[in-house]
């Protein structure tokens, strides 16, 4: 497909089948976040994927944003592996860790798999429910199925702001 196409036509998903995702098609989606690039290609992220009966429990007492998807992919990275800038010690997890994310939404919707970004969980609650340890910092929830027969993009979709007013060349 082509990749503006792509970029087009994927949306969030927020209505989903409880059809589960086969292991294979979800195994494609992991490899293309372990094929995205990383700072130094320190490769801090860590991924936990949710996909039983008992995850997704835990899963709903995180976050209320999870649109009833039958499985989810936690991205995470490790504080104590990412890069860091010497100068003003930006850490580069977060951003390592949105890269990933970026691949795995982008592969999802080229298997048929519909998906949906969400940080709006809470982070101690995730810790608690699945065991996350200090030195791992969790970024994004990406919930993930095939969409229902009736999903459809919100309705601001396709609204965009003119490129002109986002592109700046040279200076500010």
């Amino acid at each position: 497909m082509d990749f503006l196409k792509l970029a087009e036509e994927r949306y969030s998903v927020r209505n989903f089948s409880n059809k589960a995702i086969e292991k294979s098609v979800l195994d494609k989606i992991l490899k293309a976040g372990h094929l995205a690039p990383t700072a130094c290609n320190r490769q801090p992220q860590r991924i936990l994927v949710i996909n039983s009966e008992e995850g997704i429990k835990k899963l709903r007492k995180c976050t209320e944003c999870h649109f009833g998807a039958p499985a989810a992919i936690l991205i995470c990275y490790d504080k104590n592996e990412c890069w860091q800038r010497k100068y003003d010690g930006k850490a580069s997890g977060d951003i390592d860790a949105s890269i990933v994310t970026t691949h795995m939404m982008l592969e999802a919707t080229v298997l048929g798999v519909g998906t949906t970004w969400v940080m709006h969980f809470i982070p101690e609650a995730v810790r608690e429910e699945f065991a996350i340890p200090t030195n791992i910092e969790p970024v994004a929830l990406l919930v993930l199925g095939y969409p229902a027969p009736n999903a459809k993009p919100f309705p601001g979709h396709t609204q965009f702001r003119p490129l002109e007013d986002l592109v700046l060349y040279n200076e500010f």
